[in-house]
C-alpha cells in the first residue's frame, strides 16, 4: 500500500497542470510583438490560452502622443480581435489585461512600429490682413485735400524738384544783394575820395 502511494504521488508530479487550473496568457499576436510593419493592418489579434472573458477583459491601442488607435475588440474563443485605426508612423502599443479563471490578474503589452502612417493635418492658413493694402487714409486724404489734390489721386512728384533746393537759391538771392550792396557803398566811397582829392588839389 506504501508503495501504490509513492507511485501515485510521483505520477502527481509528472502529469502537467491543465490550461483550466494554470493562469492565462498572451500566447502569439498579429503583428507579433517588436514587429514593424510598412502597412497599416485592418485589425490588431491577440491569442491567449484560454478563452478570455468579455466583461473582464480590457485591450487598448495608443500611437505617437498617446493617440487612441483602436476600436472595439471582438471576441472570437481564445483569439481577440481589435480594429486598427491608425494614425501618424510610429510606436504603437497594444496593453490588455484580463483575469484568469482562478481570479487572478494577467497584464501585458505587445509593441509595434508602423513606418509609414496618415500624413497630419496641413496648419491652418495664415489670416487675410484686416485691411486692403495701399488704401491711403482719412488723414492723408484731408491732407491731399489741403494741396488742391483731388481726393484719392496721389500728388504728383516732378523729378528733380524739392523745397531744398528753393531754400537754396533763396539764400543765394539774399547773399548776392549785400555783394552789390557793399560793391555800391565802395563805389560810392571811391567817388566821394576822388572828388575830395580834386577839391585838395584845385585849393
Amino acid at each position: 500500500m506504501p508503495v501504490v502511494l509513492g507511485v501515485a504521488f510521483g505520477v502527481s508530479f509528472l502529469v502537467p497542470a491543465t490550461p483550466a487550473a494554470a493562469h492565462n496568457q498572451l500566447t502569439g499576436s498579429n503583428p507579433r510583438d517588436g514587429a514593424r510593419v510598412a502597412s497599416a493592418p485592418a485589425r490588431v489579434e491577440l491569442r491567449f490560452l484560454a478563452k478570455p472573458s468579455p466583461t473582464t477583459t480590457k485591450i487598448t491601442i495608443t500611437g505617437p502622443d498617446n493617440v487612441v488607435a483602436g476600436g472595439t475588440p471582438a471576441f472570437d474563443g481564445s483569439r481577440v480581435r481589435v480594429p486598427f485605426k491608425p494614425a501618424a508612423a510610429g510606436l504603437y502599443i497594444v496593453g490588455y489585461q484580463l483575469a484568469s479563471s482562478d481570479g487572478h490578474p494577467v497584464k501585458g503589452e505587445v509593441r509595434f512600429t508602423l513606418t509609414t502612417g496618415t500624413a497630419a493635418d496641413p496648419s491652418a492658413t495664415p489670416s487675410a490682413p484686416a485691411g486692403p493694402v495701399g488704401t491711403p487714409s482719412a488723414g492723408a486724404s484731408a491732407d491731399a485735400s489741403a494741396v488742391g489734390v483731388p481726393p484719392g489721386a496721389s500728388p504728383s512728384v516732378t523729378p528733380g524738384s524739392s523745397t531744398v533746393p528753393a531754400a537754396s537759391e533763396q539764400s543765394d538771392s539774399g547773399g548776392r544783394w549785400w555783394v552789390w550792396a557793399l560793391g555800391g557803398l565802395l563805389l560810392l566811397a571811391a567817388l566821394a575820395a576822388g572828388l575830395l582829392f580834386r577839391r585838395r588839389r584845385s585849393a
